[in-house]
């Protein structure tokens, strides 16, 4: 089953989403947003006021998270069921950004979410967006890709994506909390944000979501 992987990673603004959406309708798989599970892990926990320091109540809370990700009919957006109620919206909210990428620090959590993640390894196959997907969590793929763009071009796109959904926020200083968390991610000691040694590497900043999903769909090998 292993074969039947792509793996999508890079960090946010670069397109993941929208592009891993398209190769996932492409190919009529299932798909994984393995960055919006730690959202929804922080989202969970504010609710039930678990300190972010907590590791034990966090892992508690992930080895129980009833996640289901439906794609909308026009592919504009992927649907985040959580325990039959949809928070698509409420877990885009930066704030839960920022605790996600503090979480995702945390070995115990990790390796909790990590089961999760693994479980949508279902038939006929899975498209995986994420930070890890190729160097931790489906390692054993040989369709990997990791998605740059300038951090100026992407918090530019996360701008014009949170204010089409109602979420307002100032571009410069997305831009700042972009390059903070990009230096978290990257260089934590766990699963650090960084490509598969044989990932495809691929530059979005000029490109356009078709055009990405036609190089990734002309690199797949089966």
């Amino acid at each position: 089953m292993m074969v039947n992987i792509v793996t999508i990673d890079g960090p946010s603004g670069v397109g993941k989403g929208t592009v891993s959406l398209k190769i996932a309708k492409h190919l009529s798989w299932n798909i994984l947003d393995s960055g919006a599970l730690y959202r929804i892990l922080a989202l969970i926990a504010k609710r039930h006021q678990v300190s972010l320091e907590d590791e034990i109540k966090l892992v508690e809370l992930a080895t129980e998270l009833d996640i289901k990700f439906i794609p909308e009919a026009d592919l504009s957006k992927l649907k985040i069921i959580y325990a039959g109620q949809d928070i698509t919206t409420e877990i885009r909210n930066e704030t839960y950004a920022t605790m996600a990428s503090q979480i995702a620090v945390k070995s115990t959590v990790r390796k909790a979410l990590l089961a999760r993640q693994r479980a949508f390894h279902v038939l006929p196959g899975l498209v995986a967006d994420g930070r890890d997907m190729g160097t931790v969590v489906f390692p054993e793929t040989k369709n990997k890709f990791f998605l740059t763009a300038s951090c100026e071009e992407r918090a530019l796109r996360r701008y014009k994506q949170l204010n089409n959904i109602g979420i307002y926020v100032k571009l410069s200083e997305l831009a700042v909390e972009i390059a903070s968390r990009d230096k978290r991610d990257s260089t934590r000691t766990i699963a650090p944000l960084v490509a598969a040694t044989d990932a495809v590497t691929i530059d979005t900043t000029e490109l356009s979501i078709e055009e990405v999903v036609e190089r990734i769909l002309n690199k797949l090998v089966f």
